[in-house]
C-alpha cells in the first residue's frame, strides 16, 4: 500500500495548461533514481553505463499512470539541475512515443515555467533537430535491457497534453448535458402554469374570432 508523503498529495496540474514535475534524477547524474510509492522514498534504480549521464532532469507527473503502470515520465529542460524530490512547475512541449513490453511508455518533454534559457520554447518545432536526435539516442542507449522497448518518434505539445489528460488518475469524465424539459415527477412552476393557461385561452379564442368575421 502506498505511503502518504508530500509527493503523494500533489496534483498533476498546478494550474490549467501546466504540469507538476517531481524530479527523480538530476541532469549530469549517472545514477538513475526512482520514487518508490510503497516506501515513500527515492531509491537508486540503476547506474548508467560508463561515460553516460542524464542530459536533462528526469522525473514524473504526480497522480498519473502510464500504460506500464508507472507515473508518466518527463524529461525536463531547465537552466540548472535540480535534486531528487524537487517540485517544478512546467509546460509540456511534446513527447517521445515509446512502448515497454507492448504497453505505452511515452516520455513527456517539458520546460520549466521558471526557465530563462528555454523560455521561448512552446513546442518541439522550437527546438533544434540535433537536440531531438540526441535525446532519442540517449534513450535508445539506456533502455532497460530486461524489457522490450520501442521508440516510435516525436509528437508535439498538443499530443503531449492529451497524453497527460488521459493519464490523470481520478479525473471525472464530462457528464452528458441534461435534456431540456421538466423532470419526471416534478411539479411545473407558477410561471409555467400561467403560460400554459394563456396558451390554452388563445387556442379557444381563435375559432370564436373567425365566426364573428363571417357574420
Amino acid at each position: 500500500m502506498p505511503v502518504k508523503t508530500p509527493w503523494s498529495r500533489l496534483r498533476a496540474r498546478p494550474v490549467a495548461g501546466a504540469i507538476n514535475v517531481v524530479v527523480e534524477t538530476p541532469r549530469g547524474s549517472r545514477n538513475k533514481y526512482k520514487y518508490d510509492e510503497k516506501l515513500g522514498v527515492f531509491r537508486l534504480n540503476r547506474v548508467l553505463g560508463a561515460g553516460m549521464s542524464f542530459p536533462y532532469d528526469f522525473g514524473y507527473v504526480p497522480r498519473t499512470r502510464a500504460g506500464d503502470g508507472d507515473p508518466l515520465d518527463v524529461l525536463l529542460l531547465m537552466d540548472e539541475p535540480a535534486f531528487p524530490g524537487c517540485l517544478v512547475r512546467a509546460r509540456a512541449i511534446g513527447l517521445l512515443r515509446a512502448t515497454k513490453n507492448g504497453r505505452e511508455n511515452h516520455r513527456i518533454l517539458a520546460v520549466s515555467l521558471d526557465a530563462k534559457t528555454w523560455s521561448y520554447v512552446r513546442d518541439l518545432v522550437d527546438l533544434p533537430r540535433r537536440l531531438l536526435r540526441e535525446i532519442e539516442q540517449f534513450f535508445m542507449a539506456n533502455l532497460d535491457t530486461e524489457a522490450r522497448h520501442s521508440l516510435l518518434g516525436f509528437r508535439g505539445a498538443r499530443e503531449a497534453e492529451r497524453v497527460v489528460d488521459r493519464g490523470i488518475l481520478g479525473k471525472a469524465k464530462p457528464s452528458a448535458k441534461p435534456k431540456p424539459g421538466r423532470k419526471k415527477g416534478s411539479r411545473p412552476t407558477r410561471r409555467a402554469r400561467v403560460a400554459k393557461r394563456k396558451a390554452s385561452a388563445k387556442r379557444v379564442a381563435r375559432p370564436q374570432n373567425k365566426k364573428k368575421s363571417r357574420r
